[in-house]
């Protein structure tokens, strides 16, 4: 049967939809639910107050914040004990290196693929405590991939963790992470850490189907408040260190991770982004994603129409393979210098650069502009096929006007 999306529905959710302003750079951010800021906005005004004490408003506050980290775990086939929320997924990494155990020795491999969030940390922890950095890079500089055989040729008896984006957030690319998982886990010390974060605005993640020890997401992309959440598996909890006081119990992945409690007016109101998918969420990501691909459809093929446009990232538009995170290079032609020309006859908004993947741009696409970098248009499922239709035939006018 096939699934029908209600795009006019989806948008009436997010107040910000209603102005001029076509948000395509939600990669970067999405818009915010409204039943969000009421729960924020609700929850300052009436029950702001320390959680923890015996008093009537401290227990309904406690017992807010409690639910949301049951409804915040849920989301992704997790354990209240097994998440931790903080302020950004590159907070909660930089947390996560320092408080994971290591021995001299030890490998560790990282993704070139990777937004900086998900190497810098581990880059870090290996210059402090004299480990090993193995580069995992691509082969193909159009449409670099996280490919299981490169990996293989890297991964040892001394593999102790491997760092890797499930989606990157310039090629838009999905990787086989639970493909790669039984790879990384055929060696016993070996922890496979994932970046969800340009994944989860688009896909229902689910972290025991994906076999991962570590994956992270950021909420303020996936509609809801501005800080993220870390998932790390039972299974290896005692390989994970407090970095709380010492009289914390260290129970569970937040009292190890948070040194103190996270944003409690934003973390409360997660269980209204669960809410926003409703009775089937299964039935409602399947619906968004068969929505996105007609999107992506629409805007690759205009770009693959164009020989003067290189694609980096995946060019076919199927949900299977790609989300609608797409990247381009216009030949002769600085990528913000198009973005602007776009602006100045346009409401579009999307940017340039190189979003955080440096090294992607740099050593594996080759870049000499890496500030520069590509343009990047990144559609959720509020936006709609006429927005991109339009979105095209401004990028066709503006590229007449400086070729």
């Amino acid at each position: 049967m096939t699934v029908t999306f209600d795009v006019t529905a989806a948008r009436a959710a997010f107040p910000a939809l209603s102005g001029e302003q076509i948000y395509m750079d939600n990669a970067g951010g999405s818009q915010v639910l409204g039943t969000v800021a009421d729960s924020i906005h609700s929850y300052l005004l009436k029950t702001n107050v320390q959680l923890g004490a015996t008093y009537k408003t401290s227990k309904i506050s406690t017992a807010a914040y409690d639910e949301a980290y049951k409804a915040a775990a849920a989301f992704i086939n997790a354990q209240s004990d097994e998440i931790s929320i903080g302020v950004s997924t590159t907070q909660l990494f930089q947390n996560l290196a320092t408080a994971l155990r290591f021995q001299p020795g030890d490998e560790l491999i990282i993704s070139k693929l990777n937004h900086e969030a998900n190497s810098a940390p581990w880059v870090r922890i290996a210059e402090r405590l004299g480990l090993t950095v193995k580069w995992w890079a691509a082969s193909d500089p159009k449409n670099p991939r996280c490919d299981v055989g490169d990996l293989q040729t890297l991964l040892s008896d001394k593999t102790r963790l491997v760092a890797m984006p499930h989606v990157s957030n310039i090629t838009g690319t999905i990787s086989p992470v639970r493909e790669i998982a039984d790879a990384v886990h055929a060696y016993p010390r070996a922890l496979l850490c994932v970046d969800g974060v340009a994944l989860a605005p688009h896909r229902q993640v689910d972290v025991q189907a994906l076999g991962v020890d570590f994956y992270a997401f950021s909420w303020y992309k996936v509609y809801g408040p501005h800080i993220a959440q870390l998932y790390a598996s039972s299974r290896i909890s005692d390989q994970v260190d407090s970095l709380a006081h010492f009289f914390k119990s260290g129970d569970s992945l937040d009292l190890k991770l948070n040194l103190a409690s996270v944003n409690y007016e934003l973390a409360q109101s997660l269980p209204e982004v669960v809410a926003f998918f409703g009775a089937d969420p299964r039935a409602t990501w399947a619906a968004m994603a068969a929505h996105e691909e007609r999107l992506q459809e629409i805007l690759l093929q205009f770009l693959a129409s164009d020989d003067r446009i290189t694609i980096i990232g995946e060019p076919s538009a199927h949900h299977e393979v790609r989300v609608p995170v797409i990247s381009w290079v216009v030949r002769d032609i600085k990528s913000q210098r198009l973005v602007e020309a776009v602006e100045a006859r346009s409401a579009y908004g999307f940017r340039s650069g190189h979003m955080y993947s440096h090294r992607l741009l740099k050593d594996v696409c080759g870049f000499d502009d890496v500030d520069d970098g590509v343009v990047r248009v990144s559609l959720l499922h509020y936006n709609t096929e006429a927005e991109v239709v339009g979105l095209v035939r401004v990028l066709k006018e503006a590229l007449a006007e400086l070729s």
